[in-house]
């Protein structure tokens, strides 16, 4: 009898060894492309976004594989992963990934994740490099990711987000909100939080003001009944007075 030797576990890397930027720009920038989509869907449990994670297509090629800076799926729940195992997703890939680049990004490099993501089903891939300001868009078009001639003013068919190039790099919601950086974020927190302490502090002192009032008033309330009652009591003494001697002599 011969007996089958099972196969041994197919182990994927979930790193590639390599920093997820090479600079502070190059890192803020893939920070806030993420963060703001991943806010921007903060509501739909069915659309993952994930940044610098390894995505392997094909089952059992560990060699084929990419990290987008960020990309977004749309039809995958939410959760943490250690890496996107196509397979695993109902075969869904990622139809939008975003590449920052940096002064080390070799052409060679970027023509090689061009192919990957031209052959895997990438449906928008956006690549931006902050040191000159450009923006590169490619959309899948009959079954081909092909360049667009203008991006300045581009909308993205799958985000809804828009790209603005005048200076440096504005992307907007569809409600128009830009993207903030983790800077502004922080910023617009703390003037939030100063904002709500002075309402908390105007309410406090609206709230002693009115117990101020509310005490005047009572203590005037009390003056009056004490004033009532010894107004009742000379009526009294008076009513008692005319019983016994008569009216009042003029």
């Amino acid at each position: 009898m011969v007996s089958q030797l099972s196969k041994p576990d197919i182990i994927y890397p979930e790193s590639d060894g390599k920093p997820m930027a090479d600079n502070t720009k190059q890192f803020r920038w893939i920070l806030t492309i993420q963060q703001n989509i991943d806010w921007l869907y903060s509501n739909d449990p069915q659309v993952f976004v994930a940044g610098d994670l390894l995505w392997y297509p094909v089952e059992g090629q560990t060699q084929t594989t990419a990290a987008p800076d960020t990309m977004v799926i749309f039809g995958r729940p939410k959760g943490d992963r250690g890496s996107y195992k196509q397979w695993e997703e109902n075969n869904i890939a990622p139809q939008v990934v975003f590449e920052i680049l940096s002064p080390s990004n070799k052409s060679v490099d970027m023509a090689r994740k061009l192919l990957f993501y031209d052959r895997y089903g990438v449906e928008e891939y956006y690549i931006y490099n902050p040191d000159n300001n450009d923006l590169e868009v490619l959309i899948r078009n009959d079954g081909n990711l092909d360049r667009i001639p203008e991006s300045h003013d581009w909308v993205s068919p799958r985000l809804g987000i828009r790209f603005d190039i005048t200076d440096e790099l504005q992307i907007y919601r569809p409600d128009g909100t830009k993207f903030y950086s983790y800077i502004e974020i922080n910023t617009m927190l703390e003037q939030e939080c100063l904002r709500a302490n002075q309402e908390s502090l105007r309410a406090e002192q609206e709230f002693l003001r009115a117990e101020q009032e509310h005490q005047r008033a009572e203590q005037e309330r009390q003056r009056a009944e004490q004033a009532s009652v010894q107004l009742n009591e000379m009526e009294a003494m008076l009513k008692q007075y005319r019983d016994r001697f008569g009216e009042l002599p003029e």
